[in-house]
């Protein structure tokens, strides 16, 4: 099965808001303001140096969206990209999709000397998208991840 691999624009907004709130509700349970997700999916799609989302499409369909944020690193001299919100529409799970994803971000890293590596962090109980991270040769080893938030 065939995916391609682009930049997200304008057009995918609605898609994306849709993909964000069936990703939250799936992996954490939590249920977005579709309201401030339109105005933070919007924001992003206008900044491309804060970041972008990549979408994969199969015959023309959406079928996946992945988040992709810059973070710059003083002890390497360059950014690292930060990988967010997957989504993989379920009839596309177990296919490759993410696998296909990750290649195209880590063929981008690679090719850019400013580009310093990738990372993520996933829900300590998702152990599916665990276990394909460890697949493609992901570490989760090495950091534990701690954060405050405010609620929303």
């Amino acid at each position: 099965m065939g995916f391609q691999i682009r930049t997200a624009n304008d057009a995918d907004l609605d898609l994306l808001i849709e993909f964000q709130i069936k990703m939250a509700m799936e992996t954490e349970g939590q249920e977005l303001a579709s309201q401030t997700l339109q105005k933070g999916v919007s924001h992003l799609l206008g900044n491309a140096e804060i970041g972008y989302y990549l979408v994969a499409t199969h015959k023309e369909e959406v079928i996946a969206s992945t988040l992709v944020l810059k973070e710059w690193s003083d002890w390497r001299n360059g950014n690292v990209l930060w990988v967010h919100s997957v989504y993989v529409l379920p009839e596309y799970r177990g296919k490759g999709v993410f696998k296909q994803i990750y290649a195209h971000i880590k063929d981008q890293v690679l090719k850019d000397e400013s580009l310093m590596g990738i990372r993520l962090y996933v829900d300590k109980t998702n152990t599916a998208a665990q276990s394909v991270y460890k697949a493609i040769g992901m570490d989760g080893d090495h950091y534990k991840m701690f954060e405050w938030m405010k609620d929303y």
